[in-house]
């Protein structure tokens, strides 16, 4: 058994989570499932130290479980959010810490605080302390990338999927405001990306 197949054989509390997860938004539990898919290659190709690649896999996997707690109004919301709506929405990832403080995972405090900050920006324009930089750490740059990318290949209520390449071009863009400069291009050098972009089709068509 590898690492990724081992994750999927873990106590039923955390398989009960992600199916709560699931049968409440299951978009969100695919964007989630996917992104631990990204998390695997990405942290292998960083040289992540075993520990530290599953504490990614981990934070990959519930770093959107706090949106169990965003209300319906908001979570299944159809448009483009409002500045107050967003900011309820916002509060998903201190929920996701606390949920996850409560879980007993390795390194549950750990992965708890990567959750809790995969939405800083590198340019400390995010949220919820406004972390800048390398005050970030390294592991919630990480998922701030991953989440980035899978989000921009999603169909959202304001905007159709994009290719890899529009996504490319926008995240480029965001390197050294929204993205860890160096982290962001080890990420879009990965050399299975080619596997990813099937899914994405496969999931599209």
């Amino acid at each position: 058994m590898n690492l990724f197949e081992s994750l999927h054989a873990q106590p039923c509390s955390i398989e009960g989570l992600r199916e709560s997860l699931r049968q409440r938004h299951i978009q969100t539990h695919e964007h989630c499932e996917r992104v631990v898919l990204l998390a695997d290659a990405f942290g292998r190709a960083c040289g992540l130290p075993h520990d530290e690649q599953i504490q990614l896999l981990y934070s990959a996997m519930f770093h959107d479980i706090g949106k169990i707690g965003v209300p319906d109004s908001i979570l299944l919301h159809p448009d483009a959010l409002a500045p107050e709506q967003r900011e309820t929405m916002q509060l998903h990832s201190t929920m996701g810490e606390a949920i996850v403080r409560l879980m007993q995972l390795p390194k549950g405090d750990r992965i708890a605080t990567y959750v809790r900050h995969h939405h800083e920006h590198f340019d400390s324009s995010g949220y919820p302390d406004g972390l800048e930089g390398e005050a970030i750490p390294r592991i919630a740059r990480m998922l701030s990338i991953l989440d980035s990318y899978d989000a921009l290949r999603e169909t959202r209520p304001y905007r159709g999927a994009l290719q890899h390449h529009e996504a490319v071009e926008i995240m480029l863009s965001e390197s050294g405001t929204k993205h860890d400069p160096d982290l962001l291009t080890i990420f879009l050098q990965l050399e299975n990306m080619d596997e990813f972009e099937k899914k994405y089709c496969d999931r599209q068509g």
